[in-house]
């Protein structure tokens, strides 16, 4: 639904009883981002279980997909069950997943390595997929020494760095997969999203994994490939996996960069909601050119409009 280039972008509409019906009804599958959509930080957000199961109840495939990639799917869904909500595995797409999948998919040698600037979810999730990564949370307490004459090793074996969301980010690190970018011949940069910021607690915005792929992309001269949301990469693996038309599935998440964009880059339905990063004024001010097909406060919005 989103406008097609060189036409006139139609204005979001409120989400209400008028129309709240007919996109339930038109709809098989909901795709829900997390951060800011289902939670902040460790914190659920009002009414998002009655909601869930009110769309389970009315046979609504749900998928939940995120850009965090400090998790594994394994580890979002012990997220899922210690706030009450019963979410599987197969139901949870995150970046991290989506780096060792992308891999997997370009048949990237398993005898090479990945080196992370990352957390531990995007590690398990290469292990997972049979390829060997190093760095992560191991690297959190190294320090590059800058002496005369100082010679930074570096395995000449790593055939990727995956860039994500790094709480840990140091100098070292940086120049880990500098160095395997710019040294190590054919070596892949693979960022898990670029998101500027994030709610990473309940009560603040911190710094998103955009920073950090911001750092590496200046230091090696090179852009790097995203696998998160607004990258359609994601949605190709999930159409895969659940074999729906796009145009019968609806985004739902709270950035209008990567949420909206990746709802309508693969041609979703797309539902913005006010709960996390993007408020009325942003959604509304003039410079901006996201428009997605609906708005409302909160998930639970529905459940005012759902009767039946």
């Amino acid at each position: 639904m989103a406008a097609d280039a060189g036409s006139i972008a139609v204005a979001p509409r409120l989400l209400a009883a008028d129309n709240v019906t007919t996109l339930l009804d038109s709809t098989e599958a909901f795709l829900f981002d997390c951060d800011g959509v289902i939670w902040k930080g460790d914190t659920l957000i009002e009414g998002v279980p009655e909601t869930l199961e009110m769309l389970r109840t009315r046979g609504k495939k749900l998928v939940f997909v995120t850009n965090n990639s400090t998790k594994s799917r394994r580890q979002y869904a012990k997220k899922f069950q210690t706030l009450g909500l019963q979410v599987s595995e197969d139901e949870i797409f995150s970046s991290s997943f989506a780096a060792a999948m992308y891999l997997k998919s370009i048949n990237f040698p398993p005898q090479k390595k990945v080196y992370v600037i990352g957390g531990e979810g995007i590690l398990e999730e290469l292990e997972l997929a049979g390829f060997t990564g190093l760095g992560g949370p191991d690297d959190a307490n190294k320090e590059a020494q800058l002496r005369p004459n100082c010679l930074f090793e570096h395995d000449k074996n790593v055939g990727a760095v995956v860039v994500g969301l790094d709480q840990y980010i140091n100098y070292y690190k940086l120049q880990y997969g500098t160095l395997c970018i710019r040294e190590n011949p054919g070596c892949l940069f693979i960022a898990t999203n670029r998101d500027a910021v994030g709610h990473m607690t309940d009560l603040q915005e911190w710094p998103g994994a955009g920073c950090m792929v911001a750092a590496v992309c200046g230091s090696t001269q090179k852009e790097p490939i995203v696998v998160g949301k607004p990258s359609t990469f994601m949605m190709d693996y999930l159409l895969k996996q659940f074999q729906i038309d796009t145009s019968k599935m609806c985004m739902v998440g709270d950035r209008l960069d990567t949420d909206i964009m990746f709802g309508q880059n693969a041609g979703c339905k797309t539902l913005l909601v006010l709960s996390g990063v993007t408020n009325l004024s942003i959604l509304q001010d003039p410079s901006n050119n996201i428009h997605p097909d609906f708005y409302t406060s909160k998930v639970s919005d529905f459940l005012g409009f759902n009767k039946s």
